[in-house]
């Protein structure tokens, strides 16, 4: 099976493809691409660089040393449930257009596992990203990064594991020139497990965080420098502060709150803000049901 990237993300374009509580993201299957598949480093990145249309199916794990960039139009692939990449990660750099999928990628060194960055309509799905905490906070970097004005990103199914900086969106309180107007993100049925903070951190942007199982944090989704965040229906546990809006910038974020298990961690939303409806259909499982569905389903090999 092929999957082709469309030209939407219906997350943010409201024309949104769903099955039921599985799966919601911009690529089908099918189309004009005819996968290559590909189990070394040297075949990988000369598969996918360039801006045509295509599907890499990556075999088995691959060493990286930095970042691979990819190119528009691209959807890579894990070929089963343990195929991916370690010690690096991957870069989309001013793109368009990119599925990354079912895919393990471990201890990416002094870099992100995937640096989303000036990029528009990627679907970040189903993938099992992790380092360790046996090194400091700055050893790595982020699991996910979404940073200059990029936009139109949904990040679903995934579990991010054993982590110090979860995934930023936004890098910096100096750049509301690049970033205001942009930076719309949607996290959902993800699995944070033993990630420290940073589940997200949103600057300037516009973000919906519903359906997520976060364990383990010592603060989980930030809201900063104006950002909009909808949080819904989501179980946090073992956590201290399942939300805040207060911390580490000058300016607070905002941030609406409903539906979800706080598990007794707390919420330091000074800012309420008017991010109520997504401007997409979408359906949201009662927290109830979250833990057993993002547990059964999220991270590589259960698509």
């Amino acid at each position: 099976m092929a999957y082709v990237v469309h030209v939407h993300n219906p997350h943010w374009k409201g024309r949104t493809r769903m099955r039921t509580q599985r799966l919601i993201g911009p690529a089908a299957a099918g189309g004009s691409a005819t996968a290559v598949t590909v189990s070394t480093l040297d075949a990988f990145k000369a598969a996918v660089g360039g801006g045509s249309v295509k599907v890499v199916k990556v075999n088995g794990l691959i060493s990286l040393s930095g970042q691979v960039d990819i190119g528009s139009n691209t959807t890579v692939l894990g070929v089963g449930s343990s195929s991916g990449f370690t010690g690096g990660g991957l870069r989309l750099k001013k793109v368009t257009n990119v599925v990354i999928r079912n895919l393990n990628i471990s201890k990416a060194v002094k870099t992100d596992a995937i640096t989303v960055q000036g990029s528009t309509k990627v679907w970040i799905d189903h993938n099992s990203l992790s380092s360790d905490r046996d090194h400091g906070k700055d050893y790595y970097d982020g699991l996910v990064d979404i940073t200059h004005a990029s936009d139109y990103v949904t990040v679903s199914w995934n579990t991010f594991k054993d982590h110090y900086k979860g995934s930023l969106v936004g890098h910096s309180d100096n750049n509301a020139s690049e970033d205001t107007g942009h930076l719309r993100v949607t996290y959902h049925h993800n699995w944070f497990d033993n990630v420290n903070s940073r589940i997200p951190s949103l600057r300037f942007g516009t973000g919906h965080f519903y359906d997520n199982y976060v364990v383990g944090a010592e603060t989980a989704v930030h809201s900063r420098m104006g950002a909009q965040m909808l949080v819904e229906n989501n179980v946090f546990r073992d956590t201290q502060v399942a939300v805040t809006t207060s911390r580490d910038s000058d300016v607070d974020g905002y941030a609406n709150l409903r539906g979800n298990d706080l598990g007794g961690a707390a919420t330091e939303a000074s800012r309420t803000g008017t991010f109520t409806s997504p401007p997409y259909g979408y359906t949201a499982e009662p927290a109830s049901t979250v833990v057993t569905s993002v547990t059964a389903g999220a991270g590589a090999g259960r698509i």
